[in-house]
């Protein structure tokens, strides 16, 4: 039904509305009166259309309301554009706009004003990863820093959980960790299970910063994901969805799906 909107801008939209309103434009809706608000092929398809639907004695209130709905989605859904962005890691698409995974990740740290959640499954070399994360840790104290990281229990390692975790928070402050203060970090217990079968890992990738801006990626938290591997991950700029993602995370950790490593 009146598909030949879809070919009219916002601007054309709205201000056919206007005329609808002021009176300028009404019943029976001609080409010709319709042409001084679109081209006039698209005048001809629209007054056809109507026509063709009954509507070409619609009351002119009636239609700026249908128009104004329409221009007003066509905002609504370009601003939902405007607000996601493609992120890659890996060689460059032609003519494909994408921002590096490496830099969106630095800028997220250096920007954070309260909160940081961090998700990964894989970390190596997190001393350069995590550089700038320790150092806005340092310009800022009050902020909060929470990573939820998979610990891992290899096939044929039968060390008891706690000795896994141990192990684990070693290497994390020793090897992965930049900084004099550390971020709180939680794992997913299930992943120690000694049965296969039973055994999980904490395989999401994400930065939430503020509870306003989320970033979802493939890549983990490793030199190789964020310079040459292929990866793909949007930046999202919604405050509502950013702070659903943190609290998916933080309600998981107030039931205790998560446990804190001690340090």
């Amino acid at each position: 039904m009146l598909e030949s909107l879809s070919k009219l801008s916002e601007h054309d939209l709205n201000q056919m509305a206007l005329a609808l309103r002021a009176g300028r434009l009404g019943p029976p809706y001609a080409p010709i009166a319709l042409a001084r608000y679109c081209t006039p092929a698209v005048a001809a398809e629209l007054s056809e259309e109507m026509r063709e639907a009954g509507l070409e004695c619609a009351a002119p209130a009636v239609m700026a309301v249908m128009l104004e709905l329409v221009a007003r989605e066509r905002t609504r859904h370009s601003n939902l554009l405007d607000s996601v962005e493609l992120v890659t890691t890996g060689p460059e698409a032609p003519g494909v706009t994408t921002r590096d995974t490496a830099i969106v990740v630095r800028e997220l740290f250096l920007m954070a004003q309260r909160s940081v959640l961090v998700a990964g499954y894989a970390v190596y070399k997190g001393r350069t990863v995590f550089k700038a994360l320790a150092e806005r840790m340092e310009q800022v104290p009050e902020l909060q820093v929470r990573m939820y990281l998979d610990v891992r229990r290899h096939r044929t390692d039968t060390s008891a959980s706690s000795e896994l975790v141990r192990r684990f928070a070693h290497d994390f402050k020793t090897n992965d960790w930049p900084g004099s203060r550390l971020p709180e970090v939680y794992y997913d217990p299930r992943s120690l299970e000694m049965d296969p079968q039973r055994r999980a890992s904490l395989h999401a990738k994400c930065v939430v910063i503020d509870q306003a801006i989320a970033f979802v990626s493939s890549a983990n938290f490793t030199e190789a994901a964020h310079v040459r591997n292929v990866e793909v991950g949007l930046l999202i700029k919604s405050c509502g969805l950013a702070a659903r993602v943190a609290d998916h995370f933080e309600t998981l950790k107030r039931v205790r799906a998560f446990v804190r490593v001690d340090f």
